[in-house]
């Protein structure tokens, strides 16, 4: 009778059925059937990642009009706190993505997993572009506009050029047709992979921005409005990367500048 350490070791080495897990079936060792049901969750978990990861591969595909057009998807990360950058990324995809296996929308994934796969598409993509649209521009044309501007800028920094644009939730002026996608982060692969660059090139920011101005806590809270943010901007008062058209922090230079 094999070892369970060496059922397991077998077991972690396979990722279809295979005949001899038959007889596991019939093992007696309660330790083997929860083996053999842990690997059962696992297969059937990939089985939900890869049917996910092709229905995001199909929904792109759909917008091609030959099978060599390049397909871009743009996504943004920070439009709604009170402090730092939009950040938006552009990203083309190749052919060949099945290392992207698991890939959703960025507020799904894990830091981990966040920063693991933005690795995989820098290394794979047949072009990306990051763009930061600095809090002072937010304050002069509006976060709508601003976010519109940032993300144009980064479909047109793509080399080569894509044949069309997918933007999550924004129709972009740009010289190829563009088409806005709700909740495209969900739906598309070339989304949600700009999603993740968006997302992990503003943490990153803000992390920076923690060590200049360590008394707000931006490497907790990223800049969004929460209570620990709030308080520290009520006894510190805005900072130079605060957006001075946001609530609560226009209140409160309005309130200063009476004093």
């Amino acid at each position: 009778m094999q070892k369970t350490s060496e059922i397991k070791e077998k077991l972690d080495g396979v990722t279809e059925w295979q005949p001899w897990m038959e007889e596991l079936q019939s093992d007696p060792r309660k330790s083997v059937q929860v083996l053999l049901a842990s690997w059962q969750r696992k297969r059937e978990q990939r089985g939900k990642l890869l049917m996910n990861h092709g229905l995001k591969l199909q929904f792109d595909a759909a917008f091609r009009s030959g099978e060599r057009d390049l397909v871009a998807g743009i996504d943004e990360a920070g439009r709604g706190p009170l402090a730092g950058p939009v950040v938006t990324a552009a990203v083309i995809l190749p052919e060949d993505c099945s290392s992207l296996v698991g890939l959703d929308d960025s507020k799904q994934l894990s830091k981990a997993k966040r920063d693991q796969f933005a690795e995989i598409i820098k290394r794979i993509a047949v072009s990306y572009a990051v763009h930061v649209q600095p809090p002072k521009e937010i304050d002069r044309i509006n976060i709508y506009q601003a976010t519109k501007s940032s993300m144009t800028e980064a479909a047109l920094a793509l080399t080569p050029q894509p044949a069309v644009v997918l933007a999550d939730a924004m129709m972009l002026d740009v010289p190829m047709p563009c088409e806005s996608i709700i909740k495209g982060d969900a739906k598309s692969l070339s989304i949600a992979a700009a999603s993740i660059l968006a997302k992990t090139g503003r943490d990153a920011l803000m992390a920076e921005y923690a060590t200049e101005y360590p008394q707000y806590g931006f490497d907790k809270h990223a800049g969004y409005g929460t209570k620990e943010h709030v308080a520290a901007l009520e006894k510190y008062g805005p900072c130079e990367i605060h957006r001075t058209t946001f609530e609560p922090v226009k209140s409160l230079l309005t309130q200063n500048s009476l004093f």
